[in-house]
């Protein structure tokens, strides 16, 4: 198991941190990101879409459950998976988890059982108004890539 714990004094350290790993992801890359409300977890995904030069505001998609960006190269697929607690999952995510682009699913413990052993974790922890205690957990060493570049 690789780690890696970053401390982010702000909101654009933290988009910093999401395009640096963005750099290193592939298709097929799932990320999963935890954290309690107002964490960072939609603000770590909008700084992945801007490495990829999207320019508009990303918001989560907690009624939507899913949000496709079709604009950027790979493909980003956004899941919020709040919604799902207690219901049932049975509604088509795996064909997006597992699909031709980059996953990224907030509140992942709600769709457990669709979520692939190869998979990047992030934690997002308030310790602050502003700052974020970061840790990036790679259980499968299988984003060598992303851990090298975080040295």
């Amino acid at each position: 198991m690789l780690k890696y714990k970053i401390i982010s004094k702000n909101e654009e350290e933290t988009r910093s941190l999401a395009a640096k790993i963005m750099a290193h992801l592939k298709v097929g890359s799932v990320v999963l990101l935890t954290g309690d409300l107002g964490a960072g977890k939609t603000t770590f995904v909008s700084g992945a879409l801007s490495y990829l030069g999207y320019k508009d505001h990303v918001i989560s998609p907690t009624f939507n459950i899913l949000k496709c960006y079709f604009e950027v190269n790979p493909i980003v697929y956004h899941i919020d998976a709040y919604r799902l607690e207690d219901q049932n999952i049975d509604i088509g995510l795996e064909e997006y988890i597992e699909g031709n682009g980059v996953c990224f699913i907030e509140w992942p413990q709600f769709i457990t059982p669709l979520i692939p052993l190869n998979h990047l974790e992030i934690s997002l922890r308030r310790i602050g108004d502003n700052e974020r205690e970061i840790e990036i957990i790679d259980k499968c060493e299988a984003y060598k890539e992303v851990m090298e570049s975080l040295k």
